[in-house]
């Protein structure tokens, strides 16, 4: 069985929501709440908080979690999680980058996740079905079009495929159309790779990092799942999900 290490990414500077992670959602911080959630996987070796900030790793550290710093500059969570499975001075086969804004992520995703860290695949990560036109057409869902083997061929937040001679709000019904679940399983050895691939087009073009890795020629793996995902951008999202997870 892999072994599997779960970084949470976690900065403090947000252009939309500053100090992010240490909001109070219900009486605990956000990524206490995220901490808390991926502690319950039965697929990790460990859980670490990779942060920038001396305010969130303190914090960690008061409610008995890990956290190792990394620098500031990083441009993206994979890079963060690199430098952070670096830093924990331990090897591990993959690393499993968890969002630090979905406080009631659920751990059966995760483990969901780590099923098929077999040592063949290089990168995984999770989808969901579509089921209605409004989610097909929103251009901030991030759809995924595969292969057989239920490996990317193409990130978008357009719809593909096009279908030909139907009307565009019965197309999820003529196809099995799945948005993105943002998510990553990163083989350790693949994980060192990407990190020193140059932006794309294609990943310039749709503001979607994962792009890059295909445009190169890295297979993404993509399991679905039935558990809807909730994150939080924003102060006015956080009783929104609330209320969606029905959280009391």
């Amino acid at each position: 069985m892999a072994s599997i290490l779960g970084i949470i990414p976690a900065r403090y500077a947000s252009s939309r929501f500053p100090g992010k992670p240490l909001t109070d959602i219900l009486g605990k911080s956000m990524i206490q709440r995220v901490y808390e959630q991926a502690r319950q996987s039965k697929a990790l070796a460990g859980v670490v908080v990779a942060t920038d900030d001396a305010r969130i790793y303190e914090h960690v550290l008061t409610f008995g979690g890990k956290a190792v710093y990394t620098r500031e500059d990083h441009p993206s969570g994979t890079d963060r999680c690199f430098e952070a499975m670096q830093n924990t001075g331990k090897t591990f086969d993959y690393v499993i980058n968890i969002q630090g804004d979905e406080p009631f992520i659920d751990p059966s995703q995760i483990d969901l996740l780590a099923s098929v860290c077999d040592g063949s695949t290089e990168l995984a990560t999770l989808m969901i079905p579509v089921d209605s036109h409004e989610v097909l057409f929103d251009m901030g869902e991030v759809k995924i079009t595969l292969n057989t083997n239920h490996e990317a061929l193409y990130f978008s937040r357009m719809v593909i495929p096009y279908i030909k001679g139907v009307d565009q709000k019965d197309w999820h019904k003529h196809h099995s159309y799945y948005r993105h679940v943002g998510m990553y399983a990163y083989r350790h050895d693949v994980l060192a790779k990407i990190t020193t691939l140059p932006p794309s087009s294609l990943e310039k073009a749709e503001s979607l990092e994962q792009l890059r890795w295909l445009e190169n020629g890295f297979k993404v793996k993509c399991a679905v799942t039935h558990f809807d995902s909730h994150c939080i951008d924003t102060p006015e999202d956080i009783e929104k999900v609330i209320r969606l997870m029905n959280i009391k």
